[in-house]
């Protein structure tokens, strides 16, 4: 019974191929009996669909019947339908009934192509175990071999994925997805390094190989001295770039993590100027006669020119489609398709003049998305959303269907010694570039890309259909070796595509290196993350160092004050950030709580009547603020003006060697310093009055201990000349209040009794001190009838001993002191 199953499962799972294949045996007959051009969308002429009228014969659009299939020849002109005897068509046995597959030849190709595409995706999803082995890319690949070579085995020419349909149908919509949803936070985060990667890194690659191809050129043994230096580098710059569709294909299956997802992906994005700019240069460098200094120059200076040209296409039309989106509030139907107009032109407004159409996209939809989600409506988001993804990964299979197709249709000249040696060289030069520009990017990151990252940014760089096509625009009459070009491209894009991308999933488990967590933002971690942000901006104004989290600051400043006012309508305009985060969280968990079936018990659907006769709670009435006078407000102004810290203003660098004196830094360093030693010694004093230590007393401290208890220390004979502590119990018990005399100097010098001796002769006793006068030092400023042996004593008793390290709160001591 298990077996019976099992093949029911199967021949289930096996559905989708079979309607597949159904579908192309249906298109083959068709193909092969009407005789058609095999070339891939090649356009009818108007002439051999709709015949023309005869000079001077009446027209009838509507009437007259469509031309009969068996008659019509190219070039034959039929009469048309009139009312004049004689000059009618054959009369048909059902005059409504006919057979005419080239009216809609094209459109139904398309369909069938499409709907091909659809079938394989969904059989591959269908069977777990082949997806889970072999990556999609690879299994579209090998679909296009067949029907390619099932194409061929019939007597047609399969149809060859030509350039202008790759670039101006099928790209745009995987690059568009890519770029209005792409993770800005990381991506401008890591800018620097994937610029890098991308322009320095694909630099690299196409010299290291075009040029060491050369050197493989000129060895007589292999026969290609006839293909120059600027040939192999026009070849090595179409080679060197990394595709972003392959990228794609792959990266999103094995589920790596955000940092090198974003590495690789954002380089395989930015690397089109460099690649558009390096095919175009060598292609016009190698029709002239002689390249002058000047041509470098400018060839230099087209970088910037189509990258930022490109950018800028993006930028312009990304405003203006926000801009429309403002005055959409009362025709929702029609707001995704701004932004797929928009988009779509940008690029197409790029291509025109030879610029980046890719980056044109990217700037497209990072600039109008923040403002377009605003102004749209939820269903309108979902729209976008959903259309985006389902266009590219249509598109996306087609592409690698497409692939396999015309390799098998393309013609072919293979060279073991340029194919071998093209891809030994496309691997060399990818570890060297990643791992030379690592060790540089490293020296400036805070968080270092390891050995494990290094390794699959090198491994990832994946070739795909884009060197396809670009060698396909090659010209033939000025590229005499663009056959064996096209079979180098399709060797390498198999080798990285099969080999490296069907090897990199089970790598990635064996290095553990780490994956993509699927976890959903919060508020919580968007307020942390905000005050993160604010934190670091902070931290850049007190230092004077003017970072990325600065020019952040003020741009979204700068986006807050001016330009959410002009491209946001409504109140939206004036919401919080925080605020409208919250409330797209707070939508979503909704519409998963409705999809999940947690609110069952509500309704599917509410009458319009009940709704009509639920009336709405009366909003709460607002508290009414009194209002200030202009003279009041005007005082408060400028109280806060006066009195607060402007954190806004510039600052200089911090230099201990630049700071300005101040003339009483110095007497206020020498009060903190005394008012600290007294503090110490008050410390200690407590301490030593009435906790017992464990250290070895000094011998002012024991004497004062024995004094204040005699009965417990047995007198030592020679204690006679010691002095004695007396300690009054109902007298504060300060260090302030100490005062030594040595009884022993007093009577050999003979020195009148003075009023505190009066007292008490016998020694030391604890008195408080009386409170000094305002604006004089209360530590050290001697009294009226301080002795100089008291100051002595004092400052003796004030001394803590030998100073102990410096701990991290102690303050800043100058040089001087």
């Amino acid at each position: 019974m298990q077996v019976k199953g099992f093949g029911m499962l199967g021949s289930l799972h096996a559905l989708p191929f079979l309607v597949g294949m159904a579908a192309l045996l249906g298109l083959l007959p068709v193909l092969h009996s009407h005789g058609l051009e095999p070339q891939y969308m090649m356009a009818t002429p108007p002439s051999q669909i709709y015949p023309k009228v005869v000079h001077g014969a009446v027209e009838e659009e509507i009437t007259s019947s469509p031309p009969i299939s068996q008659d019509s020849h190219p070039g034959t002109k039929h009469p048309t339908n009139n009312s004049f005897p004689g000059h009618g068509k054959k009369r048909k046995i059902f005059p409504v009934l006919d057979f005419n597959y080239n009216h809609v030849r094209k459109p139904f190709e398309i369909a069938l192509w499409i709907l091909l595409a659809c079938l394989m995706k969904l059989g591959f999803h269908v069977i777990p175990t082949i997806s889970s082995i072999v990556p999609e890319s690879c299994l579209l690949i090998v679909v296009g071999l067949l029907v390619g070579g099932l194409i061929k085995a019939v007597g047609e020419e399969p149809p060859i994925l030509e350039s202008d349909v790759f670039f101006l149908f099928l790209l745009p919509p995987i690059i568009l997805d890519a770029g209005y949803f792409l993770p800005l936070r990381q991506f401008t985060e890591n800018m620097g390094t994937i610029l890098i990667f991308a322009v320095v890194g694909t630099l690299w690659n196409a010299f290291f190989v075009g040029g060491l191809l050369y050197a493989v050129c000129q060895i007589d043994a292999t026969e290609l001295g006839h293909i120059g230096l600027l040939d192999n580098l026009l070849f090595g710059s179409i080679i060197s770039a990394v595709d972003p569709v392959a990228v794609l294909a792959v990266f999103e299956e094995i589920h790596i993590n955000e940092l090198l997802h974003i590495l690789v992906f954002g380089e395989s994005l930015l690397n089109d100027a460099v690649t558009v700019v390096l095919y175009h240069l060598f292609d016009e460098y190698a029709t002239l006669d002689k390249i002058t200094f000047t041509d470098i120059i400018l060839g230099f200076l087209s970088f910037f020119v189509v990258s930022l040209g490109g950018v800028f296409v993006g930028v312009v039309y990304g405003i203006i489609a926000a801009f429309t989106s403002r005055f959409t509030s009362h025709i929702r139907v029609i707001e995704p398709l701004f932004v797929f107009l928009y988009s779509y032109m940008a690029y197409l407004s790029a291509e025109v003049f030879h610029l980046s159409g890719i980056m044109a996209l990217i700037a497209a939809g990072v600039v109008m998305r923040p403002y377009v989600e605003a102004n749209i409506s939820h269903k309108s988001h979902t729209t976008i959303k959903y259309f985006l993804k389902m266009w590219s990964s249509v598109s996306e299979t087609l592409i690698f269907i497409f692939l396999g197709v015309s390799t098998v249709a393309g013609n072919h000249r293979w060279e073991w010694t340029f194919v071998i040696s093209t891809l030994v060289f496309c691997l060399i030069a990818r570890v060297l570039g990643v791992l030379g520009l690592t060790w540089f990017i490293n020296k400036f990151r805070i968080v270092k890309l390891t050995p494990k990252d290094q390794f699959i940014i090198a491994y990832g760089g994946l070739r795909g259909a884009i060197a396809f096509s670009l060698g396909y625009l090659l010209e033939k009459e000025h590229f005499g070796m663009k056959d064996m070009f096209l079979t180098a491209i399709i060797t390498v894009i198999f080798f990285t595509v099969f080999v490296q991308g069907m090897t990199i999933h089970p790598l990635v488990d064996l290095l553990a290196v780490k994956k993509k967590h699927e976890t959903k933002r919060s508020i919580n971690e968007e307020i942390h993350t905000q005050f993160l942000d604010h934190l670091l901006t902070g931290i850049e104004d007190i230092c004077g160092h003017y970072g990325h989290h600065h020019w952040k600051d003020k741009l979204n400043r700068f986006n807050k004050k001016y330009v959410k006012k002009c491209l946001i309508s409504g109140e939206r305009s004036k919401e919080p950030q925080l605020i409208a985060f919250y409330h797209k969280m707070e939508m979503k968990q909704a519409i998963e709580l409705v999809e999940s079936g947690g609110m069952g018990k509500i309704p599917s659907a509410v009458s319009t009547v009940s709704m009509q006769n639920i009336n709405p709670k009366a909003l709460p009435v607002e508290r009414i603020l009194p209002a200030l006078s202009k003279d009041k407000e005007e005082e408060i102004r400028k109280i806060l003006r006066t009195n607060l810290q402007k954190t806004r203003q510039r600052l200089r660098s911090y230099n201990r060697h630049t700071l300005v004196a101040d003339p009483y830094e110095e007497a206020w360093n020498q009060m903190l310093l005394r008012r600290q030693k007294v503090r110490q010694l008050e410390q200690k004093m407590n301490n030593y009055l009435t906790v017992p230590t464990h250290k070895i007393d000094s011998p002012t401290m024991s004497r004062a201990r024995i004094g204040s208890d005699p009965l417990a220390y047995d007198p030592k004979p020679d204690s006679e000349n010691l002095p004695i502590i007396t300690i009054d119990p109902a007298s504060p018990q300060s260090p302030e209040s100490v005062d030594l005399v040595n009884e022993t100097l007093k009577r050999m010098s003979h020195l009148p009794p003075s009023p505190e001796e009066d007292e008490d002769e016998e020694g030391l006793m604890m008195r408080p001190k009386e409170p000094s006068s305002p604006g004089t030092d209360d530590v050290f400023t001697p009294g009226a009838n301080d002795s100089p042996s008291n100051q002595r004593m004092m400052r003796c008793l004030s001394d803590p001993g030998p100073r102990p390290d410096p701990e991290e709160g102690d303050p800043f001591i100058p040089k001087g002191q």
